[in-house]
């Protein structure tokens, strides 16, 4: 919970909740079955207000809430449930008043990866993988809520009969503080493989190939602003919440994330981990068979679009090794002695099968586009630096990203840290790089949704809601001549991929 100035933060381990996960899931025999216990979700909501009420927060001054949720895990209500979180007796704990209000007591999540059949059968429905993305912004996945009903519709037939309500797990939580069935949000929806993303409105032609009469389960979506309704009497009774605070339409993860960086039109972040995650804020969206496009959860007009790149800093960690001695100092000199455009010389490093784009192996060019076999050291750490930060832009702009004047690029993770590093992201974006701390991004973005949700229906915008915050910090800038340089490498980029692409796997 936060202001613009004030911050309060805790969390309850997943251990304190429940021994018998891993991790606070349920990895089943199959191995592509990932659940969650329901209830572990509500007692950890139970556990976090009472360590909160015990420190001596004040839920008294609080005016409005929201929050995040993973996204595309999928909670069902069982029939009555809804009159029981109208009716709960604030003297007991949440998960005791809660326990029989679930018809699948494990929630599939997004680890989940079993759905491979109801991905096939949706897209067949709907014309194809292109098709439905163009419909819901993403090809069908298996983690996707939609392919998951599927799923459990087929495999728990008694279960699915029994169900009065679906919930996605953002609206879940949101219900639980408002005593009654949460709507989705236009945004967490956008991950459901569901809802048509120009409409807004839930696809009939996905509905229909998932079940019959799906969106009587679903509830209409709304827009992510909404103000869903005041906090229920239980929280008001039992911790002391106002009956004036309210809940403001929770949503996914990814999206509350973007909240929380505060990422404005034309915009682009960049996560620097393990794996690079790249989120854009775009106007017009081409969504594709790679990466996401959702709808924007702080500017209804607006999308926002999710790219996902495997091969990051371990890939990075490994050129290192073998082209700088294991030393990050020698990295980033070799970055500064080398020229921008590395001298007409690219290369494609996917040490693990890459999901954009779906290729592996390593690959070199030669300015004159010859596949060669070794680059010297400091050239093939400038090759790797700049194959992956075009191949963000590539394909960033595929999904309908474009670069406006006072775009900025923001850094965050490990890799952030190198200026050097940071420096051939400025150049081949052609904008200024700014670095920004995203540790409980979600949870900030959060707040600052709540915060603009009240005052939402006055007309005021989200940046004007949170312009008081703290501003991320100038790393670098582009050189004068990096879009000359970086244009026509683009281009060269995209169409050597392409070949990389069509090469056989070994």
């Amino acid at each position: 919970m936060c202001s613009l100035t004030r911050s309060y933060l805790s969390s309850v381990p997943v251990g304190s909740v429940v021994s018998r996960t891993l991790g606070g899931v349920h990895i089943h025999a199959d191995k592509l079955t990932v659940t969650s216990p329901v209830l572990m979700w509500v007692k950890a909501l139970d556990l976090l207000l009472d360590k909160m009420k015990k420190a001596g927060f004040d839920f008294s001054r609080v005016i409005g809430l929201s929050g995040s949720g993973q996204q595309h895990g999928s909670v069902y209500w069982r029939r009555g449930a809804s009159e029981t979180l109208k009716q709960l007796d604030p003297n007991l704990d949440l998960h005791h008043l809660l326990r029989d209000s679930f018809s699948v007591a494990d929630a599939p999540v997004w680890m989940d990866s079993s759905t491979g059949h109801q991905c096939q059968d949706l897209q067949a429905s709907v014309g194809g993988p292109r098709r439905l993305s163009e419909i819901t912004g993403s090809r069908a996945y298996e983690r996707f809520t939609g392919n998951q009903i599927a799923k459990v519709r087929h495999t728990q037939p008694e279960s699915y009969q029994n169900t009065e309500r679906i919930s996605l797990v953002s609206s879940f939580a949101a219900s639980l503080f408002l005593g009654d069935y949460a709507a989705i949000d236009f945004s967490d929806g956008s991950g459901m493989n569901l809802l048509d993303i120009r409409s807004r409105t839930w696809s009939e032609v996905c509905l229909d190939a998932v079940a019959p009469q799906l969106d009587r389960l679903l509830g209409a979506p709304l827009p992510s602003t909404s103000v869903l309704g005041g906090v229920s009497s239980y929280w008001v009774q039992r911790f002391g919440f106002s009956e004036r605070c309210g809940v403001v339409a929770f949503t996914g993860d990814n999206p509350a994330s973007l909240a929380g960086m505060r990422l404005q039109d034309g915009d682009i972040a960049v996560s620097l981990g393990t794996s690079d995650t790249v989120f854009l804020w775009i106007q017009e969206p081409r969504p594709a068979l790679e990466g996401h496009v959702f709808c924007n959860p702080v500017d209804w007009q607006a999308y926002m679009a999710l790219l996902c790149f495997k091969n990051g800093s371990l890939t990075r960690e490994r050129i290192r090794n073998r082209s700088a001695g294991g030393s990050w100092d020698r990295f980033s000199a070799a970055l500064r002695e080398t020229p921008l455009g590395n001298g007409g010389n690219i290369g494609f490093f996917f040490d693990t099968m890459e999901i954009t784009p779906p290729a592996v192996g390593v690959h070199l060019f030669d300015s004159g586009d010859k596949q060669v076999s070794s680059l010297s050291p400091q050239v093939e750490v400038r090759a790797l630096v700049e194959g992956q930060f075009l191949s963000r832009r590539l394909h960033a702009e595929r999904l309908g990203y474009s670069i406006i004047p006072g775009t900025r690029v923001l850094a965050t993770g490990g890799a952030s840290s190198n200026k050097e590093i940071l420096q051939v992201l400025s150049d081949v974006f052609n904008a200024p790089v700014y670095t920004i701390d995203l540790s409980n991004s979600a949870c900030l973005g959060s707040a600052y949704r709540a915060l603009h949700g009240l005052a939402a229906e006055s007309g005021l915008s989200f940046f004007d809601a949170v312009k008081k915050a703290s501003d991320p910090q100038l790393a670098a800038t582009p050189h004068p001549t990096a879009q000359e340089v970086y244009g026509p490498m683009l281009k060269r980029y995209a169409l050597l991929e392409e070949r990389v692409l069509q090469e056989p796997r070994l």
